[in-house]
């Protein structure tokens, strides 16, 4: 694995065309003074100075090459040429171990731009996993709208986002990006400058909802070429990939969504493990037709209860969404974790991550059992030992943002009843469940206690405890 990291690293020659290939010329990081790193988060993430790590934002700035191709085939196996190139200037927030406790891996997540500005979202999911592991972490501006700002997801009466220029034109003065035609090549040339800053000797990639639209055409065409990453880490895709991209302006929503269902290519040297909840299989964003079985390299992990976005990701901001029902409190952030953890061991050379069954879909429609809880899937004990019907359905009427929230709803009182005898029995099903789910490497060891915190005998009615 090291000598593979430093054969990378070292690639700096032309490409087949005679011009510089992906990721080959250099970049420089150049730190910015202390300050807000403009990084969008609903959850403040663990304590970075407790754990003797340091936050440095720094301006990365070279040459980015676009790519064309004849054909996307919706088999994945893309085949990329260097289209053009273009000067691009943009940020990326390191958070980086002491040198002492430093895995060596580097952990770089493709900043999601779905609200105009940059977010993290899987900072917010598996930043424990990162801190207690000792990985370094890299959050990418990766596409136009992040920097330049744009339409958001969500934009009401046209509404857009200033980006980082138009957000604090003094710190960020110096930013440019040349397009999303350019976003794929300046991720590789950010991931990689950083990786040799560190020292890094496994990179992997991350990237949750829209970023893993753009994690999927990375994977397909992209990490065939420029051979950078060691495994990618890809949550909540929709069917589509995302566009090749133009000079000088983002990918738009719909492009997005409306492009052709597209599978992993299964020809990749590299480890990939895709994280799924129910919202993510139906409605707009229509992963069902992109559905492909697991290989040697490849994981799939749909998760039963979870939304594409839930009670963890936004925290007590919960109420300024205006969703008609509380939105969705499955246990996705531990899955999560433990899908990072398996990654980077099978990366290294390890065993490969555990296979999990699909969730159970027939005639286009989950099947759901007794209480309302999809069948199938990867396990955890709040859809195991129910209180509740946790959902990433989309709620009847709701707004484009409160479907991606899916939903909770608690049940009828005499319903527990039913399922439980008493508040002991529930709390033995639910430690059962949560053992089941340890054993069976879709929770981390290290994460029992937070698990079994999270169980909800507080929805369990007086009168039956």
């Amino acid at each position: 694995m090291a000598q593979r990291r430093a054969d990378q690293l070292d690639r700096r020659g032309d490409d087949r065309q005679g011009g510089p290939g992906p990721g080959q010329v250099l970049t420089t990081l150049r730190a910015l003074p202390p300050g807000d790193a403009g990084i969008a988060s609903a959850r403040p993430g663990p304590d970075l100075a407790a754990w003797g790590y340091t936050e440095t934002e720094h301006v990365a700035s070279g040459t980015a090459v676009s790519y064309r191709a004849d054909d996307l085939p919706a088999d994945g196996h893309w085949s990329l040429e260097v289209d053009g190139t273009a000067d691009f200037a943009t940020r990326v927030v390191v958070r980086s171990p002491a040198p002492e406790h430093a895995s060596g891996t580097l952990v770089v997540e493709w900043l999601n731009v779905s609200s105009g500005q940059d977010a993290a979202p899987g900072w917010t999911f598996y930043a424990e996993e990162v801190v207690r592991r000792g990985h370094a972490y890299a959050a990418v501006s990766a596409q136009h709208a992040g920097v330049e700002g744009g339409l958001t997801l969500v934009a009401i009466g046209g509404r857009g986002s200033p980006g980082l220029r138009g957000g604090n034109p003094e710190r960020y003065a110096d930013l440019a990006h040349p397009g999303d035609a350019f976003c794929y090549d300046v991720f590789t040339s950010v991931a990689r400058a950083v990786a040799e800053s560190l020292g890094s000797t496994c990179v992997l990639a991350t990237g949750e909802s829209q970023s893993a639209f753009a994690l999927t055409s990375y994977a397909n065409g992209v990490q065939p070429i420029a051979g950078l990453l060691d495994g990618l880490l890809i949550h909540s895709r929709g069917g589509a990939a995302l566009p090749l991209g133009r000079a000088g302006e983002g990918v738009r929503l719909e492009e997005r969504l409306r492009g052709v269902p597209t599978r992993l290519r299964t020809d990749l040297d590299v480890p990939v493990l895709v994280v799924q909840t129910e919202t993510d299989l139906f409605g707009y964003l229509d992963y069902l037709p992109a559905r492909q079985p697991d290989h040697d390299l490849l994981r799939v992990w749909e998760v039963a209860g979870t939304a594409h976005a839930d009670k963890h990701v936004i925290g007590d901001f919960e109420d300024f969404l205006g969703c008609s029902e509380p939105v969705n409190r499955g246990q996705q952030v531990f899955v999560v974790r433990a899908a990072l953890h398996h990654l980077e061991r099978w990366a290294r050379g390890g065993d490969a991550a555990p296979q999990a069954p699909p969730l159970d879909v027939v005639d286009g429609a989950f099947v759901l059992d007794d209480v309302g809880n999809v069948i199938g899937g990867v396990r955890t004990p709040v859809v195991d030992a129910p209180v509740e019907v946790l959902s990433g359905t989309e709620v009847p009427g709701a707004s484009a943002l409160c479907r991606l929230f899916g939903s909770s709803r608690v049940l009828p009182a005499e319903q527990i009843g039913a399922l439980w005898r008493d508040v002991h029995h529930y709390r033995s099903a639910y430690a059962a469940a949560a053992e089941r789910a340890v054993a069976l490497g879709f929770v981390l060891a290290e994460d029992r206690e937070a698990l079994l915190a999270d169980e909800r005998s507080g929805q369990v009615p007086q009168n039956v405890w």
